[in-house]
């Protein structure tokens, strides 16, 4: 990007500069890469303060910006500078939960607005939190919570984004394989309205399957067509990454042989089954089973 301070002040003229840099950028990391450099550059502002997480010593290191911003081409990586002093350095355990894990963005460079004034209470001399201590983290739940909610909202967007039509078809398909159910997926283009058929071993009941990946609520007029295809001792099963309107879920609830899977509770199955499920579709949806802290149960 070479020296920020030729880059006229403002947004659009750091994406354009980034764009040309970074032909192939996608529009996202177009719009957080030039924000960040240009925050850098021009909002960050001489006696702001400054959080860096150290992955090296775990430590949590507050410092004071002292300089404005420099363009300094002897450095071998990180050419785009300024001046910090650092004040205190701190073990991750003397701050809560929710603090650390504001600081743990995915972006380089973000402002701190949560726990703010945790951070900057532990500049005072008489700081003495300590949440490694008897007395309960409070933060921890909503950690965890967000934690939980963020990779379900992940899920549901790669969903939406890389599974279209038939190809969801497919996906869910695989997911009630891992589940231990049978499954063959209809040829693309019947008349039928089923997508796939399940039976859970050799012999009835037979499953009937239809997905639908568009964005809307699905109606009960939808789910009928379901019922109009099933024989005697068939059970239906309708998938949809959004939600079903009130009809149809009134429909749903009086009709006890079709089961209705919204997007809320797919994202539950894959995260129960998803390391029974194909490899391209972990791929595609990559996870990393992790371990999180929740509230002691009272």
């Amino acid at each position: 990007m070479g020296d920020l301070s030729c880059i006229n002040a403002n947004r659009d003229a750091f994406k354009e500069k980034y764009t040309q840099v970074y032909p192939d950028a996608k529009k996202g990391n177009i719009a957080t890469g030039a924000g960040m450099l240009y925050r850098f550059c021009y909002e960050m502002q001489i006696g702001d303060y400054v959080v860096f997480p150290s992955k090296s010593n775990r430590e949590v290191n507050i410092g004071v910006v002292e300089g404005g911003y420099v363009y300094d081409s002897t450095q071998v990586e990180y050419v785009q500078t300024r001046k910090v002093k650092w004040l205190k350095h701190l073990p991750r355990m003397v701050f809560s939960q929710g603090a650390l894990y504001e600081i743990e963005s995915a972006m380089s460079l973000f402002s701190v607005k949560n726990y703010a004034d945790e951070y900057l209470g532990a500049l005072d001399k008489d700081f003495k939190k300590n949440y490694s201590s008897d007395s309960e983290d409070e933060s921890v739940g909503a950690t965890a919570d967000d934690i939980i909610e963020s990779t379900k909202d992940f899920i549901l967007k790669e969903l939406s984004r890389q599974l279209k039509g038939y190809d969801l078809e497919s996906f869910v398909a695989d997911l009630l394989r891992a589940m231990g159910y049978r499954t063959t997926v209809s040829p693309h283009g019947g008349d039928s309205g089923i997508d796939i058929t399940a039976y859970k071993d050799e012999l009835p009941p037979r499953i009937l399957v239809q997905v639908k990946s568009q964005d809307g609520d699905i109606k009960e007029t939808t789910i009928q067509s379901v019922k109009g295809a099933m024989r005697e001792g068939d059970y239906g099963l309708f998938v949809t990454l959004s939600n079903y309107t009130k009809n149809a879920q009134k429909y749903l609830d009086n009709t006890p042989i079709i089961r209705g899977i919204n997007g809320t509770e797919l994202v539950e199955l894959i995260l129960k089954y998803y390391e029974d499920l194909s490899e391209k579709y972990r791929k595609m949806i990559p996870l990393k089973q992790v371990y999180i802290p929740v509230p002691k149960e009272e």
